[in-house]
């Protein structure tokens, strides 16, 4: 169980998500594991999805023992369809349904819009849309009324950060293809959303402390956002009263982006 005090701190449960069968994509670090946490501590069943890191995922799986739902880690690169396929049969074998899918699969290359490197661009890109996309059929098959779908998305999509075009362009893509989908899912009872940050605060991880503290003082709430912020966010979009919320971006910045 993950506890108070520790780098991980106590996330608050959800009771309405109780029971609810959950499938992370990217999982075991940042924003995805924040959300595996919350879903767990919620008494949700999760299956989270990782690329490489075997250790990481044993710490998440280790660290959510006690929780109140189960968590359990799979390997697989999500950026092909094929294991898109198999993470769904995967959790369907185990728990016969999915409810919540959150896409939380990460990857950034700062590069100038000007000389873009062709190979980065390209990766972050597929890594915005092609677990998107590839979970569509799947899901269709996979949830009944009430299900949830979300995807971690960033503020760069609608606003410019020097270096940031792949990341950008590829977030901007996903949140069009959140819109045409949650079109597609809505009749079925399913909801399709995003959740966008601007920089978020990791801690030890965060990268140019300078930096953070400059927007972290020009946020109305006074700090940046954490990884754990946007998983709530994702938790309450998965919530039965969240129903009526079809094809949004919802900002988690704390008010950052109103200062702009």
């Amino acid at each position: 169980m993950v506890q108070e005090g520790s780098s991980h701190p106590v996330p608050q449960p959800l009771p309405g998500l109780k029971g609810r069968v959950a499938l992370v994509m990217g999982g075991t670090r940042g924003v995805g594991r924040a959300v595996a946490e919350k879903l767990a501590a919620s008494g949700c069943d999760v299956l989270v999805n990782y690329a490489s890191s075997t250790s990481a995922a044993q710490a998440l799986v280790d660290d959510l023992a006690g929780e109140a739902g189960t968590v359990t880690a799979v390997q697989g690169d999500a950026r092909r369809p094929a294991t898109v396929e198999r993470l769904f049969d995967t959790v369907r074998e185990r728990h016969g349904r999915v409810d919540i899918v959150v896409h939380s699969v990460p990857s950034m290359h700062p590069m100038p819009a000007a000389a873009p490197r062709m190979k980065d661009f390209r990766t972050d890109v597929e890594t915005a849309l092609v677990p998107l996309a590839a979970l569509a059929a799947p899901a269709a098959a996979a949830m009944g009324e009430g299900g949830r779908i979300v995807a971690v998305s960033a503020s760069v999509a609608r606003t410019v950060t020097p270096n940031f075009v792949s990341l950008g362009t590829a977030k901007a893509a996903m949140e069009a293809l959140v819109r045409y989908l949650s079109v597609e899912f809505a009749g079925r009872g399913v909801t399709v959303n995003a959740v966008s940050a601007s920089k978020l605060d990791k801690g030890a991880e965060t990268t140019l402390p300078h930096v953070a503290r400059a927007l972290a003082a020009r946020t109305p709430a006074g700090r940046l956002a954490t990884p754990r912020d946007i998983a709530d966010v994702v938790g309450l979009l998965c919530l039965p009263e969240a129903q009526w919320v079809q094809g949004q971006v919802i900002t988690v910045d704390g008010g950052l982006q109103l200062t702009a």
